[in-house]
């Protein structure tokens, strides 16, 4: 691809401002036309007349823009056109001749060339690999039968140098490192592995464990693999939450899921969100709603005392 140049002072300059606009966006494609064709600067006729108008393209003559044949510019560069073509002004003063970009163009085309050669030996190399360098030539001196026997037994170990004077861990009697479980001792009892720490084991804490068992049997079975935070944020919620409320929020979860929560940790936000629910109120059929009566019992007596009274008054005035 070659480029069409034009100074960044063009706009500005007494030429262009005295061709016009029109005429100008005539010699703009004109000079893009030159370049893709490497013309030198020519510009046949017909192009002209393809891209412009006659009146535009002799306002770029009389600006100084284009030479028609038989001109008499003294630059030396400004070459002269066939009869009915033009050639723009000083146009190889900024853009390179024809012999100057087929050259680069071979150029490059030759740098491409070398490197995909160069990329097509390192995937040759890759797939076929050969001895490397630092190795040819080290046994050139070496007869044949001897090179190969120095290449299928180089050096050979003792026993004791190739650790097989005394036998491996797993030979021996005493255990390894990492034995594995016997399945005759007996597996720890369920209290103690309660009381190892979160961190250590998903064992669900003892407090924790009336909230799973009733989500099991609620037919929610989910993993309780918690980190250390989410067993003090989980014990938080059941501490002021009661479990029937948190167990029927997370059938409601559960239910309006578009996949199966796999973890207990799905039903952690909606858990916080909810508002302390004491022990023995009623929890549904909402688990996240609390009885007004059970919450504020004077706002509730204070509403019905004024509703009687409002009626009161009504069947009074009806009755005068």
């Amino acid at each position: 691809m070659t480029w069409f140049k034009v100074d960044d002072t063009a706009y500005a300059h007494p030429k262009l401002l005295k061709a016009g606009n029109a005429a100008l966006g005539l010699w703009v494609r004109a000079g893009a036309y030159a370049a893709q064709h490497l013309t030198e600067g020519v510009v046949p006729g017909i192009v002209a007349e393809l891209y412009g108008t006659g009146p535009q393209a002799r306002k770029l003559v009389t600006a100084g823009l284009w030479h028609q044949h038989g001109h008499s510019c003294p630059h030396a560069k400004c070459k002269q056109p066939p009869p009915g073509d033009y050639v723009m002004h000083d146009f190889l003063i900024y853009n390179p001749t024809r012999a100057r970009v087929e050259s680069d163009r071979a150029a490059a085309a030759e740098r491409q060339q070398r490197a995909r050669e160069k990329a097509a030996e390192q995937r040759n190399q890759e797939h076929n690999p050969s001895e490397p360098n630092a190795n040819r030539g080290r046994f050139a001196d070496v007869p044949a039968d001897e090179n190969h026997e120095i290449a299928q037994n180089p050096i050979e170990f003792p026993d004791d140098i190739a650790g097989q004077d005394w036998s491996s861990q797993r030979d021996a009697s005493d255990p390894s490192r990492s034995p594995r479980p016997d399945p005759s001792r007996p597996a720890v009892p369920p209290s103690e592995v309660q009381q190892a720490s979160y961190g250590s084991t998903p064992a669900v804490p003892p407090n924790a464990v009336p909230l799973r068992d009733a989500l099991t049997a609620a037919g929610v079975v989910v993993d309780w693999s918690l980190a250390e935070a989410d067993w003090f944020r989980l014990e938080a919620i059941i501490a002021r939450t009661a479990v029937p409320a948190l167990v029927d929020h997370a059938r409601e979860q559960w239910r309006r899921a578009r996949s199966r929560p796999r973890s207990v940790r799905y039903f952690l936000p909606g858990w916080t969100a909810l508002p302390p629910v004491p022990n023995g109120a009623p929890t549904s059929p909402g688990a996240d709603v609390i009885a007004l009566d059970a919450a504020r019992p004077g706002r509730v007596a204070r509403a019905a005392d004024l509703f009687r009274t409002a009626a009161l008054d009504d069947s009074q005035e009806s009755a005068q």
